[in-house]
Parts: structure tokens; sequence; C-alpha cells
């Protein structure tokens, strides 16, 4: 099936053509002064109806070098140029028939039409926007095509539904609206519009084959965020990268995907793989707020704080009142500080998301090897006994929901500067651990009770 935008730019092509056989209906050209321009305008025109073209354009050459300034034998010569095929022929003649008559509707578009095909799109355009004609369904499409070719996204789509108010049941407008809508990434207009192509028109095969595409894409869409809000972020993930997979040639959709599989990857706190995609997206839109942040929470995840702190510098150039932001800095702020002091989940060596029983594990394991009894050499001792309180707390602060939490948000509740006025049981070494020095004077048998 020929779509019904394309056959309209068929006849638009031919408008010049069709014109002079209706001229054949009446005789004599009352618009030049010199007779022998009259005969060759007439047989011109007998001939490009008879389909000599070649002899026609013989008669126009000879008109136009008689009167160089009839507007009528340079489009008739341009008509007969196009119908040959010799486009790049016939734009010379069509431009000086605007000279001549700047308000020639049929000239503007035919000449509009050429140079948009050309890519010459700020003169096409320019001729688009003087037809002096009224905005017909035609034209108005016609210059939307030109937007879309400079870009002019938002301008087409309003030139488009110019025209499909100025005819109801224009299926082309609203097929091409969906279209638009689509390379834009906004898939919800997208369907919007299809529907109602497919609603004049159910056998429209551009629009259902159209509509098959944007549904299925919306439903893997909504789906992955149905399961970002239920915190299902590996399902997410995989429902993304089947959006990628059913439109790998949009760029909107497949940033989209990325975005959002950063976000859930974020989340589910797998930081590599979370900055890894962040950092492609970012590539591509280093201005994204959004992914800034996503990968901000990823570096401090994987304890890179001073890459945290210029993720969130840069995003909050961007939005400066986001709290989220704000809130982010003075973490990943007091983290840093904190990383350059004493860190329990590296002296336990366990991840931040350990559970419990892995900080156990992780304390048990490292209490045996560093057991004083261990060590006989006074200076090795002694540096055992400074490694074991270094564990001992790192245990106490990450198997204590509440003292984890402070550490957490940066702040170490072994130390004195931080908690003035609190009792701390690691205080001053084990002579501050419940009141008991088991490497005092005396013969050493302290037993660790793994506890």
């Amino acid at each position: 099936m020929v779509s019904a935008d394309h056959v309209a730019h068929k006849i638009l092509t031919y408008i010049p053509y069709v014109l002079v056989l209706i001229d054949l209906r009446y005789e004599g050209v009352k618009c030049n002064r010199d007779g022998g321009v009259d005969n060759h305008m007439e047989m011109g025109k007998k001939l490009l109806a008879a389909g000599q073209l070649a002899d026609a354009l013989s008669h126009f050459h000879a008109a136009v070098d008689r009167d160089p300034n009839n507007y009528m034998a340079y489009y008739r010569r341009a008509t007969v140029f196009l119908a040959m095929g010799k486009s790049k022929s016939a734009l010379p003649d069509l431009s000086r028939v605007i000279e001549l008559k700047p308000d020639f509707t049929s000239a503007r578009l035919q000449r509009g039409n050429l140079l948009l095909k050309q890519g010459k799109l700020d003169e096409a355009e320019s001729d688009f926007k003087k037809v002096t004609c009224v905005w017909d369904v035609t034209s108005r499409e016609m210059r939307a095509e030109c937007f879309i070719q400079m870009g002019e996204m938002g301008k087409a789509i309003s030139d488009l539904k110019a025209a499909s108010k100025l005819k109801s049941d224009n299926t082309p407008a609203f097929y091409k609206l969906s279209t638009i809508y689509y390379n834009l990434g906004d898939h919800e207009m997208s369907l919007n519009e299809v529907r109602e192509c497919l609603k004049l028109d159910p056998d429209h095969k551009q629009c259902y084959s159209h509509y098959k595409q944007v549904k299925k894409l919306n439903k893997q869409i909504q789906s992955a965020e149905e399961l970002i809000q239920e915190q299902r972020y590996e399902e997410a993930v995989s429902k993304y990268e089947g959006v990628m997979k059913t439109e790998p040639n949009v760029h909107h959709f497949s940033h989209l995907a990325k975005e959002r599989i950063c976000h859930a990857l974020s989340q589910a706190q797998q930081a590599s793989r979370a900055v890894s995609v962040c950092s492609e997206v970012l590539q591509s839109d280093p201005e994204n707020v959004n992914v800034l942040k996503d990968r901000a929470e990823a570096y401090i995840q994987e304890e890179q704080y001073e890459d945290a702190i210029r993720d969130f510098e840069t995003a909050a150039k961007h939005s400066e009142n986001d709290r989220q932001i704000k809130e982010g800095m003075e973490r990943a702020q007091r983290l840093l500080k904190q990383s350059r002091k004493k860190d329990y989940y590296k002296i336990l060596g366990v991840k931040r998301t350990a559970q419990k029983k892995e900080i156990i594990k992780a304390y048990r394991k490292l209490a045996q090897q560093w057991h004083p009894d261990n060590f006989q050499d006074p200076a090795e001792k002694k540096k055992a006994e400074q490694k074991f309180i270094d564990i001992a707390q790192a245990k106490e602060v990450l198997t204590d929901p509440e003292m984890r939490t402070k550490f957490d948000h940066g702040e170490d509740p072994m130390d004195p500067e931080s908690q003035q006025g609190h009792h701390h049981p690691f205080q001053g070494g084990f002579h501050g651990f419940q009141g008991f020095n088991p490497f005092g004077s005396g013969p050493f048998n302290f037993k660790f009770g793994f506890n």
C-alpha cells in the first residue's frame, strides 16, 4: 500500500506539469509582449503534453531568450527539466521565477522541495515559510518535513498538529507525529498518536506496524519501572536490557535504559557494575544529575570517596537545591575524613555491606592470628596487642546496629573527639576494657574467649 503522505509529495512534484496541461485549454498567452514568444510558449506546452520533452525544451529555451523577464517561460522550462529528471537544471529557473514573481506559490513549494532533497535545509525552510497561499494540509506537512530534517522537532510537531486539525482524517500526520515522538524517546505520546491513526484507518500498514513496536517498548519500560519500585533491581536491569534489544537504533531509548540500569545497580549495591554503566551514560550526557548521584553512591560503596565528592559537586552545579546531593556530599566528606583515620571494615577485611555473621567470622579468624600469646618478641607482642585491640573495637562497632549506623554516617563511636562525654569500652587500651588488663605484669596466661 502506498502511503498518503508519499502520494501527496508525488502530487506536489507534478504540480507544474499539471498546470501546463490545464493551460492547454486556453488559447494564447496574454502576459507576453512578443508574438514569437507566444508561439514558442504555445508549441512548448503542446509538445510537453505529448511527452516530447526535448522538443518542448527547445521552444522554452527560445521563449526565455526572446523575453528574459517572462517568469512563465522559466517556469515551463523548469517543468520540463523536472520531467526529464534534471532537478539541478530546474532549480535556477525556479529561483528566477521567484525573483520575478515572489508570490508564485507553486514555484516556492517546488523549489523548497528541491532544496530539501539537496540538504539545503535553511533555504528550504525559508521557502516553505514564504508560501503565500493559505496553510493547507500539504504545505504544512512539507514544512514539517523540513523542520524534521533541521532537527527542529517542536516546530515539526506544531505543523503536523495543525495539519491534522485542518483535515481530521489525516492519518499521515498522526503517523508522522507518532514517529517523531518515538525518535525523541517519548514512548507514551508516540503510542497516543499512533492510536489516533489506527482509529481513522485500522488497516493502515505503517501505523499498525509502528503500533506493535511502540506498544511492546512501552510495556517493557513500565514493567522495568514497577520492578525498581518493588526493589527487584536485578529483574529491572534485565528488563531494561530487553528495551535496548527491542529498539537498538533510537539513541533516546538506549540512553534511558542505561540511565535506569545505572540507578538499579547502584541501589542493588553492585558498585563496580554501576560505576561502569553510569560512566558510559555520562560520556554522552555529562550533566545528567541523576546519573551523577547514582555514580557517586556507587563510588561510596567502593570506598572511592574523593570520586564520589567530585560527582556530587558536579551535580550540585546543575541542581543547587537538591537535598539528596547535599546530604550525599556531607556523607562522602565524613567518610573520606574517617577513612584517613580508622576504618573498621578494613581492619576486619569485610565489605561495607557485610552481614553480622560475616563480621564475626572475620573477627574470629583475625583474633586467632593476632592473639598476643602467638608472639614472644616484645616488639612484636606490642604490635599484636594494638592489632588485637583494633580488631576487638571493629567487632564491637560493626556488630552493634546503633554504633555501626553512626560509623556508616561518618562518625566514629570509638573516637573521644566525636563522642565527648560517652564511655568507650576500649578507651585507654586493655587497661580500660572492663577494668581488666590481660597484658599486665606477671605470668601471661590470658585466654581469649570468642564471644
